[in-house]
């Protein structure tokens, strides 16, 4: 005959609170929710099979629950580190690269306050690109790849191509064209639909 599995007893009135509070909550992650109702219906002598049938899922994960809460107590509810490789880059990298590619190039011309256009690097880049960007970030000490600033500004909606300026003058004696640049260039007809 089969053992009857059941969760252990609340190892004190602060576990059980935590629990019964967890089980009925709703702004609570959905995961630690669900694990802790099981560990309630196991307390009230419901069997595996009527647990999973009342949340809708396999026995099996209830018997799995149920073993990891008898051994670990409330860490057991949660999830056991991913496996794998951590990530390389931290959030503070991720933000210095976002604030990288909003800031203004190095090599782009401004306004000095006596009116002449300076770069504050004749030799840096004038727009960014995700190579020029890869590059300063290097210099900022941030290993990382072209491909990976292309994902993390896609991811975060940074736009780092813009509209180019050049047919824009901020001249005052500049004088725009009219609406022909020669006179031997036939105008067309509009054609009534």
């Amino acid at each position: 005959m089969p053992k009857f599995l059941s969760a252990r007893p609340p190892a004190g009135p602060d576990e059980e609170r935590t629990i019964r509070k967890l089980a009925g909550a709703r702004h609570a992650p959905g995961d630690w929710i669900r694990r802790a109702k099981m560990i309630v219906l196991s307390w009230r002598g419901l069997h595996t099979t009527a647990i999973a049938a009342a949340l809708g899922c396999h026995p099996q994960t209830v018997r799995d629950r149920l073993h990891r809460f008898n051994a670990e107590g409330l860490d057991g509810l949660g999830d056991r580190a991913i496996p794998g490789r951590p990530r390389r880059l931290t959030e503070a990298d991720r933000s210095q690269i976002i604030a990288l590619a909003r800031s203004v190039p190095p090599g782009r011309p401004q306004r000095t306050a006596g009116g002449e256009l300076r770069a504050a690097e004749q030799a840096g880049p004038a727009r960014w690109t995700l190579d020029s960007l890869a590059a300063a970030a290097r210099a900022a000490g941030i290993e990382v790849h072209r491909s990976q600033i292309r994902r993390i500004l896609r991811a975060e909606r940074v736009r780092w191509r813009h509209t180019r300026s050049w047919a824009v003058s901020d001249d005052p004696q500049f004088a725009p064209k009219g609406r022909r640049s020669s006179s031997s260039t036939p105008t067309r007809r509009p054609v009534r639909r």
